[in-house]
C-alpha cells in the first residue's frame, strides 16, 4: 500500500503513489501566470525553529517541495529568505529532469528574487552566484544603485519596478511576458502577505507538519493585515503523520 493516502475529496479517497501525487500537484496549463505559494508550519502554527524552515520539513513535505519546483517555470522567492534558508539557483537532477521533460518544461527552472531595500541581498549570495541560469532581481528605483550594479555584475538580470516598493503585479506580469507562467513562490511570510493583500495568489500549498514549537516564530502570512480570504479546500494528503493540503486562494480557478 502507497505510504500517501489522498483523504480529500472523498471520492477519491485513497492510496495514492508518486505518478498521482505529481498529477495532482502540476501546474494547470495555461496562458496565463499561476502564483502557488509553499509553506511548512507546525501543528501550533509555527514556520520555523531557530531561524530555518529545515527543522520543520518532513520527507513528504520535502516530496512535494521537490514537486513544486521540478513542474515549475519560475522559484519566486523574497531575499531574505533566499539567504537565510541557502537559496542557489535551481539545478534540476535526473528526477527533475525526467519530470520536466513529461510536462514539456524548460530544461531548467527560472529563479526570482524579490527586495525593496536590497539590504537583505548581498552581491555575493549563492542565489545570485550558484546558479545555471541568470537569477532574476526584482526591485524598486529606491534600491541603491550601486547595489543594483552589484546584482548585475554577479551576473543577476535587475528588473526595476516601483518607486518606493516593488510592484508585485508587475512581477507577476512580467514573469508571464517571459513565458514563465508556473510560479512557485516559496516565501517568505512578508512577501506572501503582500502578494494575498494585491490578489495574486491563485493556490496555498501548506504542509501541517508533526511538531509542536510554541516559542515566538512567525506564521505563514505577515502584513497589515485584510479582510479574510475564503480558500476552497483542493486536496489533502496523509502521509507519515504530516498532512499536505492544497487550498484555492482567488476564486474562479479551474482544478
Amino acid at each position: 500500500m502507497s505510504a500517501n493516502h489522498l483523504v480529500w475529496p472523498p471520492d477519491r479517497a485513497g492510496p495514492i503513489d508518486a505518478a498521482g501525487l505529481e498529477e495532482l500537484y502540476r501546474y494547470p496549463d495555461g496562458p496565463v501566470p499561476r502564483v502557488v505559494v509553499n509553506f511548512v508550519s507546525s501543528a501550533d502554527g509555527a514556520v520555523t525553529v531557530e531561524g530555518s524552515s529545515r527543522g520543520l520539513s518532513t520527507p513528504p513535505d520535502r516530496q512535494v517541495l521537490d514537486l513544486g519546483t521540478d513542474l515549475a517555470d519560475v522559484v519566486l522567492v523574497a531575499a531574505g529568505t533566499a539567504v537565510a534558508e541557502g537559496f542557489t539557483g535551481v539545478k534540476p537532477g535526473e528526477r527533475a529532469a525526467g519530470r520536466r521533460a513529461r510536462h514539456g518544461l524548460r530544461e531548467i527552472a527560472a529563479t526570482a528574487v524579490v527586495t525593496a531595500s536590497g539590504r537583505s541581498l548581498p552581491a555575493d549570495a549563492p542565489v545570485l552566484t550558484d546558479t545555471l541560469v541568470p537569477t532574476i532581481v526584482f526591485t524598486c528605483a529606491a534600491a541603491p544603485s550601486e547595489l543594483r550594479d552589484a546584482w548585475a555584475a554577479a551576473g543577476a538580470d535587475v528588473v526595476v519596478t516601483g518607486e518606493h516598493d516593488v510592484d508585485l503585479a508587475a512581477v507577476v506580469a512580467e514573469l508571464g511576458r517571459r513565458g514563465l507562467n508556473r510560479i512557485n513562490c516559496m516565501g517568505g511570510p512578508a512577501l506572501f502577505g503582500s502578494m494575498a493583500a494585491a490578489g495574486l495568489v491563485d493556490e496555498l500549498r501548506l504542509t501541517v507538519a508533526p511538531f509542536l514549537v510554541s516559542g515566538d516564530a512567525g506564521r505563514i502570512a505577515r502584513g497589515t493585515g485584510l479582510d479574510p480570504v475564503r480558500l476552497t479546500l483542493l486536496s489533502v494528503v496523509a502521509a507519515h503523520d504530516t498532512l499536505l493540503v492544497r487550498y484555492a486562494v482567488s476564486p474562479g480557478h479551474e482544478h
